[in-house]
C-alpha cells in the first residue's frame, strides 16, 4: 500500500504543472547559473583578475554568470571596512575597487565570446545611506517618524525607496536600461524583489525586453513576481526543507510536499533556482559546508540539478570546495587550489546539456525504490529520453530495488560512465549515496 500511495503521488506531480513552460529566453531552458563574488574571487578582487577564470568555468559547463553588484558602495553607515555590495551609492557607476566600466564591458564581451551569458545583480528596493538620490531626489524615499529617509528592516547602511513615486520608477528603469545599453548584459538578478510592487516589475521588464531578450531572476518566492514577468524565483521553502532533511529533522517525503506546494502557488512554467549555497546562505548560515556537511552535500547537489522547472545555481568556490563562511564586509579571498568538486559539477552540467529529459518541461515522476523516508527516486522523461535519479538522504546504507519493469535494463550511470543492470534484484546504496541513470536512445 505504501508504494502504491507513493506511486500515485508521483503521478500527480508528474502530470500537474510541468507541461506549459513559460516564454523564457531559449538559452535559459536547460541552463545553469554560476554566482560570481568579484571581491572575494581573486586576491586582487577585480574584473580583470576574474576574467582568466572564464575558460575554466566554460569547461565546467557554466551557462550564465550572475555577477554580484558592481556599483560603488556607500560610505555613510558602512558596515565593516568595505561595506555591503547591496548598499549602492550610484546606480550608473562602477565600484573602483573592481575596475572600470571598460573592464566590465571586456568581461561581458569575453563571456559572450565563450557562449556564456551575464546577468547583473541589481538592488531596487533600497539604496546606500549616501546615494546621490538622497540629496538630488529626497522624495524618492520613504520617511521615518522624524521625516528622514527610512531604514528598511535592520539594514542600517541602506535607505528605503518609495515606489509610490512615478519619477523614481522611471529613474530605476532608466538605470537598468543603461547597463544593457552600455555593457550588453543579458538580464538581472533582482535583490529583495519581493518588496517591490508587481506593477512596477511588469512595466520595467516589458521595457527591458523591448531592448533585448533578457533573463530576469527574482530574489523572492511570491507568485506575483512570476505573474509580472520574472523568469525564475527562489524556492525558499524547498531549500529549507532540504536542510531539515539533511539534519534528520524530517524524512525525504517532506520534499514531495514542498514541491507540490510550489506547483500549487506558482504560474505554470515558472522556473526555480534550486541551490545548496549562495552568498547570503554561505556568509550568514554556513551553506553548504554547514547546512549540508560532508558527504551529505552530494545527493542534495544532484537533486538541485535534476528537478523539474529548474535553473540550478552554483556559488563561487563550491567547486573548490570552500568549507567556511566567506566574509561579507571584509576582504576574504577564496584561494582556489584543488577544485576537488569541479569534476562532479562538470558531469552534472554536461548531463543537463545533453539530455532532453532535463528540460524544464520534461515530466517528473516519483519512483518507489526503497524506504521512502530515506530513499528518494524519480524519473525525468521527454521524447523517449529517460533519466532515473536515486538518492539516499540518510547516513546509513539503504536497500534499493526498482519494481517498475519499464525501467529495467542497462542504463549508463552518469558519474562512473558504466552500464548498470537494473532488474528485480535489490542492491545497496551507500550512506548519502546517489546514482543518476541515463536510458540512452540509439
Amino acid at each position: 500500500m505504501r508504494k502504491t500511495v507513493l506511486f500515485l503521488i508521483g503521478l500527480a506531480i508528474a502530470f500537474t504543472g510541468y507541461s506549459q513552460p513559460g516564454p523564457h529566453p531559449s538559452w535559459a531552458r536547460r541552463a545553469n547559473i554560476y554566482e560570481v563574488n568579484i571581491r572575494q574571487y581573486t586576491r586582487a578582487g577585480t574584473f580583470r583578475a576574474f576574467q582568466p577564470n572564464l575558460d575554466r568555468l566554460k569547461a565546467m559547463g557554466v551557462d550564465i554568470l550572475w555577477i554580484m553588484p558592481i556599483n560603488p558602495i556607500s560610505k555613510v553607515d558602512r558596515k565593516g571596512t568595505l561595506g555591503s555590495y547591496y548598499a549602492v551609492s550610484d546606480y550608473t557607476a562602477v565600484n573602483p575597487e573592481f575596475g572600470t566600466l571598460a573592464d566590465f564591458r571586456r568581461l561581458v564581451q569575453a563571456s559572450h565570446a565563450r557562449g556564456m551569458k551575464v546577468i547583473l545583480d541589481w538592488v531596487p528596493n533600497h539604496t546606500g545611506a549616501d546615494n546621490r538620490w538622497l540629496t538630488q531626489h529626497p522624495d524618492f524615499y520613504k520617511k521615518d517618524s522624524t521625516g528622514k529617509a527610512a531604514v528598511p528592516f535592520d539594514w542600517t547602511d541602506t535607505r528605503q525607496l518609495d515606489y509610490g513615486n512615478p519619477e523614481l520608477r522611471d529613474s530605476m528603469i532608466a538605470a537598468m536600461q543603461y547597463w544593457i545599453r552600455t555593457s550588453g548584459i543579458d538580464g538581472f538578478r533582482c535583490d529583495v524583489a519581493w518588496n517591490v510592487p508587481g506593477d512596477f516589475w511588469r512595466t520595467c521588464i516589458d521595457s527591458l525586453r523591448k531592448m533585448k531578450t533578457v533573463f530576469m531572476l527574482a530574489e523572492g518566492d511570491k507568485p506575483y513576481l512570476a505573474e509580472n514577468g520574472f523568469d525564475a524565483l527562489y524556492p525558499w521553502d524547498y531549500f529549507h526543507t532540504m536542510i531539515r532533511v539533511a539534519k534528520g529533522e524530517t524524512s525525504a517525503l517532506a520534499l514531495d510536499s514542498a514541491l507540490a506546494q510550489e506547483r500549487k502557488i506558482y504560474p505554470s512554467g515558472t522556473l526555480e533556482m534550486y541551490f545548496t549555497s549562495d552568498h547570503d546562505e554561505n556568509s550568514w548560515n554556513g551553506a553548504d559546508y554547514n547546512t549540508f556537511p560532508g558527504p551529505s552535500h552530494a545527493p542534495f547537489a544532484v537533486l538541485t540539478q535534476t528537478l523539474p522547472d529548474n535553473i540550478p545555481l552554483i556559488y563561487s568556490g563550491q567547486e573548490e570546495p570552500v568549507l567556511r563562511a566567506i566574509s561579507f564586509f571584509e576582504k576574504d579571498s577564496i584561494h582556489f587550489r584543488k577544485y576537488a568538486r569541479a569534476k562532479f559539477y562538470t558531469q552534472l552540467l554536461a548531463l543537463r546539456k545533453r539530455s532532453p529529459a532535463l528540460d524544464a518541461d520534461a515530466s517528473f515522476t516519483r519512483v518507489p525504490a526503497g524506504d521512502e523516508n530515506s530513499v528518494y527516486a524519480f524519473l525525468r522523461e521527454k521524447s523517449g529520453n529517460k533519466i532515473l535519479v536515486i538518492l539516499n538522504f540518510s547516513n546509513t546504507a539503504q536497500s534499493v530495488r526498482i519494481d517498475s519493469q519499464s525501467l529495467w535494463g542497462q542504463p549508463v550511470e552518469t558519474f562512473s560512465g558504466r552500464r548498470l543492470t537494473v532488474n528485480a534484484d535489490a542492491w545497496t546504496l551507500e550512506p548519502w549515496g546517489y546514482r543518476v541513470l541515463e536510458y540512452r536512445t540509439p
